[in-house]
């Protein structure tokens, strides 16, 4: 078949410009200077690091994280000292040398951010850099950009510990007037290598020179691949190749091809029913099972049995036109001798393992990697990784090394049969009609996308590191100027099996060890979670520097798992100042209500209190005084005044309620001793600060807010969805703050709220309520208290929650007692007369037998519970 060659992908122009040697070794021409050492160019400045990294690398095994690789293959990925695919040794020099450059920059070295960035943003996907290599999560990197600009300024040095895709390391390079220094880690060698295609050096042009004569030599021996007959016996090309499962009839016991018998090809849809074309008998697809063909596999050197799949479509291009036909004769013939063809360059050969999302191979009869690549598919990448001489060029094969598996859906949209489809997201799904793309027409659009990304004019500006976040002992103490990480999310994503199919053509894999998700064949609960979480933003605290602000892009809609990475945030000793939302579509950010209302994407905005203050907190004998010193620190560091709409908006974070949850979680984490009561701290926060709006400021802070108030004088007060009682006493607070109203008035928006209300979570009665927390007129309307009143009424509702509180001891005693519902308030208040009784047996003896979702899902529970499990 090979007299079959087909012209050049590439213009003669290219083409020369490849013969010209443009760039084409990817050298830079003069003197190379890194880490103050000089070099004549770029290769050899490459030659010598790759040999220090050969000479460094036993004692960088021993670091958590280190990837599962030969060490030379491992070399050969790596670009050092800039890029390695282990740890990176460097970072230290780097962080050095970085700090001795800032003199030289033009900066403000007094800048104090005191407030957490909270404005709106509108940014959205389609930028070429953001769209230049597929990844499973990522931020755009123009989002990124707004926080960066409001937390540090010209020659900063940024973390990021999951760097995922390197769009912290885009955002810090593309900063006006001037770059910002970044440091990029992350555990998945394929996620470290994007990092590096999207931040180095090496201009698209350069690229494109090398990967067109690659893939022209490639095309040269296998384009008869792609072939088929026109109907005047003419070569077309092929676009894409139908292939439809085959399934047996339940009734028959004959095979039925899906494409031909489930599919309404005229109207554009998967029949619901449909006959089987044998026996007639009325089918669904569960009805039905796939066939299965056992055969020797010669790339496998063996008989495997696996899902029985047959070519139904042939798209294809003919003078300057497409077609579409049957596969005939000819075609079939060729997938033969694409089956018979030995291989003669390398592929990866390893066999599936047990997983989580890797369960859905065994069902799809797939035992090796390579069976989620056609044949001819597998030929050509194995070809083209054969000629990878220089580590970009592996672009390549990772960019397409999951969009051209048999993960590619089939589909009808607008009207055409094989427009949009495409793999579905963070699965390892194969669809029963499958889309086998020409590989040569999207290897051409691989250059074409390197061409269009703005590269780094300086690659000491993002310096990357594969490895875990949980342990970077190779960055200094307090050196870190801010954080911006976007952290995997429990369960969502079963990142290390998912990667696996482009990390094997690496040579390079993930080791997962230290992986932070929930997995049950890794036997990571969601407590192993928090805990993996716990440790690197240990790290995180421990490398930024005192006063410096930390953000976290989280995406989760399990309350569980949010309040882990909150009491995460918490243990390791950052401060929460602020929550928003994030719309990556529509770019736009909402406050947020509520811990639980996470089916969003929210963006946690922390800092990392003063050496000062937190010596002082922790030698704070009489911890009343400590605690209004937090009240006030924290309240420095929150929002003044938030805009939505042309309006005045709630900042949740100064509301009484989340100040003394804060309070109550600093103090919990940091083993003192809460220093007051919820009602003592409403009376203390009305004396010490200043109230407006039904939110708390510092004096200063109050004349700002009701300055800018007056650029937005309607005030909206932030709409609360109940998820349980203490957001039930505030949604209330909320409504009576204008005017006393009556039960009847109240009701109706009552009934409305409480559809959010936990599971196991027992809610007061709307009347109960009012009688333990506001006060009833005599026209029967309820207000707000006054101070003493609150004083009052406080005191006899934990009077009340702890005689509650008891009933739940007396149950938890018993043996193999579950305890279906309890008052989760009452729960609270008990585990907190508990801990400052250091009664902590009871806490967990509790805490085991309550519904695990609320123990889970409330931050201030979960943490009295983990202090106290430590105790015991």
């Amino acid at each position: 078949m090979a007299e079959d060659i087909n012209n050049s992908l590439f213009s003669q122009e290219v083409l020369d410009s490849m013969e010209s040697g443009n760039s084409f070794n990817q050298v830079k021409a003069g003197p190379v200077t890194v880490l103050g050492r000089t070099f004549a160019n770029d290769e050899e400045r490459r030659a010598y690091f790759r040999e220090e990294l050969r000479k460094k690398l036993p004692e960088l095994k021993i670091i958590e994280g280190y990837p599962i690789g030969e060490d030379e293959d491992i070399i050969a990925l790596s670009d050092p000292p800039f890029y390695t695919a282990c740890p990176n040794p460097w970072l230290y020099n780097f962080i050095e040398e970085w700090e001795g450059k800032k003199k030289g920059i033009k900066r403000n070295e007094d800048k104090l951010v005191s407030e957490p960035y909270a404005s709106d943003v509108s940014e959205g996907k389609f930028d070429p850099l953001y769209m230049y290599h597929p990844y499973l999560t990522k931020v755009p990197h123009k989002a990124v950009l707004k926080y960066l600009d409001h937390y540090t300024q010209p020659g900063d040095i940024i973390l990021d510990g999951f760097a995922g895709t390197g769009m912290t390391g885009a955002a810090a390079r593309l900063c006006k007037p001037a770059a910002r220094k970044c440091i990029c880690i992350d555990l998945s060698p394929l996620a470290s290598y994007i990092d590096y295609c999207v931040n180095t050096t090496e201009s698209g042009r350069s690229f494109a020179n090398r990967a067109a004569s690659i893939i022209n030599e490639v095309e040269s021996r296998l384009s008869w691949m792609f072939k088929t007959k026109h109907s005047n016996g003419g070569d077309g090309e092929i676009n894409y190749v139908l292939w439809s499962d085959v399934y047996i009839c339940p009734h028959c016991g004959k095979e039925l091809v899906y494409w031909d018998t489930a599919v309404d090809i005229e109207k554009g849809k998967i029949l619901s029913s449909f006959s089987c074309p044998h026996c007639g008998s009325s089918l669904t697809k569960s009805d039905i099972t796939k066939a299965q063909e056992t055969k020797f596999i010669k790339l496998a050197n063996s008989v495997i049995t696996s899902t029985k799949r047959v070519p139904v479509l042939i798209n294809y291009s003919f003078g300057g036109k497409r077609y579409e036909k049957r596969p005939d004769t000819f075609d079939l013939e060729i997938l033969q001798a694409i089956e018979n063809a030995d291989i003669d360059t390398w592929y990866p050969k390893d066999k599936t393992f047990e997983g989580d999302e890797l369960a859905r191979a065994s069902r799809d009869g797939i035992s090796y990697f390579f069976q989620y690549y056609t044949a001819r598919v597998l030929h050509v990448i194995s070809a083209i990784k054969d000629r990878v001489t220089v580590p970009i060029d592996n672009y390549l094969i990772t960019k397409l090394a999951f969009q051209t598996t048999i993960m590619y859906r089939y589909t009808y949209m607008n009207g055409c049969w094989g427009a949009g489809g495409g793999p579905m997201s963070g699965t390892l799904y194969v669809p029963s009609l499958i889309k086998e793309i020409n590989i040569f027409k999207q290897l051409k659009d691989c250059i074409h996308a390197r061409e269009k990304i703005q590269v780094s004019d300086d690659p000491s500006d993002v310096i990357i590191s594969t490895q875990s976040a949980s342990e970077i002992d190779l960055v200094p103490d307090s050196s870190i100027d801010y954080i911006f990480t976007d952290p995997p999310f429990g369960s969502n994503l079963m990142y290390s099996e998912l990667n696996h199919l482009s990390e094997m053509w690496l040579k390079v894999l993930t080791n997962n060890k230290q992986e932070c998700i929930v997995s049950n064949t890794q036997c990571k609960s969601l407590s192993d979670y928090q805990n993996l979480m716990t440790c690197v933003f240990s790290e995180y605290y421990r490398v930024l520097k005192p006063g410096k602000w930390f953000s976290i892009e989280f995406s989760n809609t399990s309350a569980s798992v949010w309040t882990c990475i909150q009491g995460a945030i918490q243990a390791a000793g950052f401060i929460v100042a602020n929550v928003s939302a994030l719309d990556k579509q529509k770019g736009s950010f909402k406050a947020v209500t509520t811990t639980t209302a996470v089916k969003q994407d929210l963006v946690i905005s922390c800092f990392k209190p003063t050496d000062q203050f937190v010596d002082h907190l922790t030698k704070e004998t009489l911890g009343v005084n400590g605690a209004w010193d937090f009240v006030e620190e924290y309240l420095l560091h929150l929002p003044v005044h938030i805009e939505r709409d042309n309006a005045t908006t709630t900042i949740i974070e100064r509301t009484p309620k989340v100040l003394y949850d804060r309070l109550i979680s600093y103090f919990v984490q940091k083993s003192l001793p809460v220093p007051m009561d919820a009602s003592d701290f409403q009376n203390g926060l009305r004396e010490r600060f200043e109230e407006s709006d039904g939110m708390f400021f510092t004096p200063a802070q109050l004349v700002d807010y009701l300055e800018k108030k007056k650029q937005a004088p309607e005030f909206v007060s932030m709409g609360l969805i109940v998820s349980n009682e203490a957001d039930g006493i505030e949604w209330l607070r909320n409504h009576l703050r204008d005017k006393p109203l009556t039960y009847q008035q109240i009701q109706p928006g009552w009934m409305q709220a409480i559809n959010g209300l936990r599971k196991g979570d027992i809610l007061p009665e709307l009347g109960a309520l009012l009688e333990e927390n506001f006060i009833q007129e005599p026209n029967g309307a309820w207000r707000l208290p006054n101070i003493q009143d609150d004083v009052d009424k406080d005191k006899l509702r934990e009077k009340a929650l702890l005689k509650e509180f008891k009933i739940y001891v007396e149950a938890a005693n018993k043996p193999h007692a579950r305890i279906k519902e309890v008052r989760v308030e009452a729960i609270r208040a008990g585990f907190k007369k508990c801990y400052m009784d250091k009664d902590f047996a009871t806490i967990v003896m509790v805490g085991d037998k309550i519904p695990q979702n609320l123990l889970t899902e409330d931050d201030i529970l979960l943490q009295f519970y983990d202090i106290a499990r430590t105790r015991v």
